[in-house]
């Protein structure tokens, strides 16, 4: 049997941080869910999961899972491992981060494989736990901060009102992203996503 994707969207547990910034990957995570028709269940690795299967009867149907982690950024290494040993996955072929990009423009989006963490400390966290930086991401681009304000500061605000009709499209765009990824493959997902303007 082929390996199913698991899609995991990085953030921060609790409403406090439900519309900021660092928590793009679970806004993502919310749209596939609620997308696709199915709920968010809380998993006995202390993660929310569901499982999407794309397509309709006498198609191909091709199903994923979809996470949120109720750790906090830092610490999102650990569960996303318990995840990728659950599921028995390759994480080098078959799991999927969403996170937030300070290093792109906002509401920009891009795949990438491996590569390092830019300073993004669920990444990080990440990478040290599986014990490798060789997994897929959608980057989600926030932009950089006004130089005064510090970047720590700046990924916990809020998206600011003006960014929310934005913000829906992004989520959206992103959201047909991992769809694409899982039925049409990460390479040609990619070459698409890379190809549109943002």
């Amino acid at each position: 049997m082929q390996e199913s994707w698991l899609v995991i969207g990085l953030g921060n547990p609790g409403e406090k941080y439900a519309y900021t910034r660092h928590n793009a990957g679970h806004l993502v995570i919310k749209e596939l869910a609620e997308s696709q028709g199915v709920q968010l269940r809380r998993h006995k690795s202390g993660c929310q999961v569901a499982t999407v299967h794309l397509g309709y009867p006498g198609s191909e149907i091709s199903t994923f899972n979809i996470a949120t982690l109720d750790s906090y950024m830092n610490t999102s290494g650990i569960p996303t491992a318990k995840l990728v040993k659950f599921f028995n996955i390759d994480p080098a072929s078959k799991l999927l981060i969403i996170h937030d990009e300070l290093d792109l423009p906002a509401h920009e989006l891009r795949l990438k494989r491996g590569g390092g963490e830019g300073g993004h400390n669920g990444l990080r966290s990440i990478s040290q736990s599986l014990g490798t930086k060789d997994y897929a991401r959608l980057r989600i681009g926030i932009g950089r901060p006004h130089p005064r304000q510090d970047p720590a500061d700046y990924v916990l605000s809020p998206f600011g009102r003006a960014e929310k009709a934005l913000l829906e499209e992004t989520v959206i765009n992103a959201a047909n992203a991992v769809t694409d990824v899982v039925s049409l493959g990460f390479t040609q997902a990619q070459q698409r996503l890379n190809s549109q303007k943002s």
